[in-house]
């Protein structure tokens, strides 16, 4: 299935409400925060020159900058200029982003389901991935609901790539598209088992990494000072042994000394 692409004239339904913000469950929030600070902990390790912004509007179009999509989560590479409240992709530096999040509740699904797509094509967009844990969308042909949706560009089109419960593969970053229970994730493996961390995870992860490297140094501290601790005993009971022998020396060459002596007096009598 393809939509249309960057150039097609905008039904009116595609203008941004400036100052309206559609209101957002705690579960919706709670997916958009996995995949926002998995991309924030990503984008620091590998200290790549991009931004993570969430519920920014994304506008393409300069003769009507009120035609635009408001991404739960979008990664732009490179980063935005700072003090940007928009992404405006016709501003020099501005790029479309690499990939944009939704994740579909009760009042974003057909929003979402039906000319989502065609808005994120328009925008140039890379990848666009469509999250529907809870089954809430279907196509105006009745197709769906998919859990999720992964929306690329192949050979000039934007086309949905994927459709169903995941794993999925994203060519954009790399890496799978896996469901951990409610929640959408992203990993080095199709099974899911090494996750790209969130902030959470990431800060947990170094401070048990902080924490087995002090118990190594701990531990490597105790193995020296036992060592060391060795060496002295054995080295206080060398110094034992060979003051014993000196003294047997001394006491045997004072006996032998005496016996010479009482020796020589013998003779003299």
């Amino acid at each position: 299935m393809a939509v249309g692409n960057e150039g097609d004239q905008p039904p009116g339904h595609w203008y941004l409400s400036d100052g309206f913000m559609m209101p957002i469950t705690v579960d919706t929030q709670r997916r958009e925060n996995v995949i926002q600070t998995t991309f924030e902990v990503y984008v620091s390790r590998q200290k790549r020159d991009a931004s993570i912004v969430a519920n920014v509007a994304l506008r393409w179009d300069r003769g009507r900058e009120g035609v635009g999509v408001d991404p739960d989560v979008m990664w732009i590479e490179p980063a935005l200029p700072a003090g940007s409240r928009s992404v405006l992709t016709w501003k020099p530096g501005v790029s479309p982003p690499r990939v944009a999040l939704e994740v579909v509740s009760k009042d974003t699904a057909h929003k979402d389901y039906t000319y989502g797509p065609q808005k994120y094509a328009s925008s140039g967009t890379r990848e666009l991935w469509v999250f529907d844990p809870e089954g809430y969308g279907r196509t105006e042909d009745g197709h769906g609901p998919w859990v999720l949706q992964v929306w690329r560009r192949m050979k000039g089109e934007f086309r949905c790539g994927y459709a169903g419960d995941g794993p999925c593969f994203s060519r954009e970053l790399g890496a799978w598209l896996v469901v951990v229970g409610d929640l959408l994730r992203v990993a080095n493996d199709q099974a899911g088992q090494d996750l790209w961390p969130t902030t959470s995870e990431d800060r947990d992860q170094q401070r048990a990494r902080a924490e087995a490297e002090a118990a190594a140094r701990r531990e490597a501290e105790r193995r020296v000072q036992t060592e060391a601790d060795a060496r002295s005993e054995a080295e206080r009971r060398a110094a034992e042994a060979e003051a014993r022998v000196k003294a047997l020396e001394a006491a045997l060459e004072a006996m032998q000394g005496e016996g010479a002596a009482k020796s020589k007096r013998g003779k003299k009598r």
